[in-house]
């Protein structure tokens, strides 16, 4: 019981960072027996802030269990569910416990203004990566940075050179929390992305040892070589790691499983690249908001208000990249090197 009770104090505190206040409504959605002790806390942690709440229980089947290894992005068990869908729009902060991303009724339920916060990470993960002091103005600067911004170049001591137009989308912060109507937030984070344009990416992307590769859930050994023209993988070289993503990706039958998607880079200093290897629980977010990763990725860009849907989704944090903006450098060798996104000492 003191456990969960702790729990429930660590939800009342991302409530209140993410703005609830009395008369405001808080949806949970969850599916089968996923997480409902993270419901029933959420819901006690409503109350106390005098917010009214209600939980929509789907039925188990698609969308995010406790690894991305099962997830087909975009499937929910929403899907042919439009009752449900317009009872979560009466929200206006929807609690996600499905995890809705990429998914059409994730974009229908913000477009009426609710916000959502996805909640799918074990609590010692979401504990222990907690927003910290300062964590959104640092973000804040680096978007404003980006959203200036008309080319993003990465490269990398092991071969990485790749250069990303950006003309078309918006920059996404995440934040760890969300207090802003009709976005889109997940706790655990501390990062920030947008997309190249559609077209505008070329060059080459050297995924090294050391690196993770997500679904796999896995470091990579052998380099994995990606030439990308256009805005579109056309080669995959390497040994058993590239053969294994070059099968996984074909295995959609989908052209645009190869199409390029958000880069961004991670800024939350608690976040451990390590965690993969030593205790590894969830979903990876430790992994991808690393201090000074950039977060490379490949398939559907619909939450940016592109036009690839695919279900194939391949995220691989990079390390020991450096990023430039307009040809000022943002992070070298791994570090950011921008004082005012520099992580407190």
């Amino acid at each position: 019981m003191t456990d969960f009770l702790d729990f429930v104090d660590l939800c009342e505190r991302q409530l209140r960072l993410s703005g609830v206040h009395e008369g405001e409504r808080v949806a949970i959605v969850s599916k089968g027996d996923e997480r409902l002790d993270y419901a029933d806390a959420f819901m006690a942690a409503a109350r106390r802030l005098g917010a009214p709440t209600y939980h929509v229980r789907l039925p188990g089947g698609s969308g995010a269990g406790g690894s991305l290894a099962s997830l087909q992005v975009g499937a929910t068990p929403l899907s042919g569910n439009p009752a449900a869908t317009e009872a979560l729009k009466q929200s206006d902060l929807l609690i996600d416990l499905v995890f809705l991303l990429f998914s059409a009724e994730q974009m229908d339920i913000q477009a009426t203004g609710t916000r959502i916060l996805s909640v799918v990470e074990p609590v010692e993960v979401l504990r222990e990566m907690f927003p910290v002091p300062g964590q959104k103005e640092r973000i804040d600067h680096g978007v404003e940075l980006l959203r200036r911004a008309s080319e993003l170049r990465v490269t990398s001591p092991f071969g990485t050179d790749v250069t990303y137009r950006l003309n078309t989308f918006p920059v996404v912060p995440e934040y760890g929390f969300n207090d802003r109507p009709g976005e889109w937030d997940h706790w655990p984070s501390g990062f920030l992305f947008t997309g190249g344009d559609e077209d505008g990416v070329d060059g080459t992307v050297v995924i090294a040892p050391g690196d993770i590769v997500f679904p796999f859930n896995a470091y990579v050994r052998t380099p994995i070589t990606l030439t990308v023209e256009h805005g579109r993988i056309v080669d995959v070289r390497g040994e058993l790691d590239a053969l294994l993503l070059r099968e996984y990706m074909a295995s959609f039958g989908d052209p645009d499983a190869y199409g390029i998607s958000h880069i961004g880079w991670g800024m939350h200093e608690r976040a451990r690249r390590t965690s993969l290897a030593v205790d590894f629980k969830g979903i990876g977010m430790e992994a991808r908001a690393t201090y000074g990763n950039v977060l490379f990725s490949t398939g559907p860009n619909g939450e940016l208000g592109g036009s690839n849907h695919t279900a194939c989704h391949v995220d691989v944090p990079l390390h020991g990249c450096s990023l430039l903006l307009d040809g000022e450098p943002v992070i070298v060798d791994g570090d950011i090197v921008v004082p005012e996104m520099k992580a407190a000492q």
